[in-house]
């Protein structure tokens, strides 16, 4: 897929699932969902799913079902619904493996400046979103980015997650959303990620998933071109990041929202 695919629409584009596949039916039920919700509002959309979690608190935490598992259901989340797929990736050798079954690779964000990772991601020909690390300033993901570009691959995203406050917290500067998008990149808001409380006495991140609706309609006011969002049937038993996931029968209406805060701004 060309990032032109998502961004030459009048409306903004949305990248959503769950954190990581818990298995297949799980994995079908929110594509199908997402997808005729995206449909109905004239969305384009991407299926999210990470096939494992390697960066986790606890040696204990759930990291996945198995990758070619995994991969294989994201394969058939794409062949079931029409819709590309979006997983994560942790090293420069997983690249490759990732790239036979999905159409957008993610660079998570304490890994966006690894050189080997960017550059691998680069030359498999897949569109490639890099999260800001939360520990740099907008500006600097323009180094990033030009990995990638330079490698031969024009087709990256910049995604917003928010930035390390104090120890336990990240907090959201919405200057970084026109000022990334003036390097010359589509930019994303990662409207559950930048809500997180991570490094909690317990060892599981915490998060505010009431606040999830606010940051998606305040990316938008200010120029997003697109939402991303973890969601889950029911957050309080999913195996990863459920401190953070939108439910699912409350992503529609905030689609419905958010369209219409684009139609608003689309206006001016």
């Amino acid at each position: 897929m060309k990032i032109s695919d998502l961004t030459s629409h009048k409306n903004f584009f949305l990248l959503a699932g769950p954190c990581v596949i818990e298995g297949e039916d799980m994995a079908l039920r929110i594509a199908e969902r997402l997808a005729i919700a995206t449909s109905k509002l004239d969305i384009p959309y991407v299926f999210k799913g990470s096939y494992r979690k390697a960066n986790r608190s606890r040696l204990d935490s759930f990291t996945g079902i198995g990758d070619e598992k995994a991969l294989k259901i994201l394969a058939r989340v794409r062949e079931e619904f029409g819709v590309p797929v979006v997983t994560d990736i942790h090293t420069a050798e997983e690249a490759r493996m990732a790239a036979e079954y999905v159409d957008m690779l993610q660079i998570p964000a304490f890994l966006c400046r690894q050189t080997d990772l960017l550059t691998a991601a680069a030359r498999t020909g897949k569109a490639v979103n890099i999260k800001k690390g939360q520990f740099l300033s907008p500006a600097a993901m323009r180094y990033a980015a030009e990995k990638v570009v330079e490698s031969g691959n024009p087709n990256v995203l910049l995604t917003e997650r928010g930035t390390t406050f104090g120890y336990q917290d990240l907090v959201v500067d919405f200057r970084g959303i026109p000022q990334m998008r003036a390097l010359g990149y589509p930019v994303v808001m990662d409207a559950t990620h930048s809500l997180q409380q991570p490094n909690q006495s317990s060892g599981v991140t915490g998060g505010m998933p009431q606040l999830i609706e606010t940051m998606a309609k305040a990316a938008i006011a200010v120029g997003a071109d697109g939402i991303f969002l973890e969601t889950h049937e029911n957050p309080a038993v999913a195996l990863s990041d459920g401190a953070n996931m939108l439910r699912l029968d409350l992503v529609e209406p905030l689609l419905r929202k958010l369209v219409r805060i684009r139609m608003a701004v689309s206006e001016e």
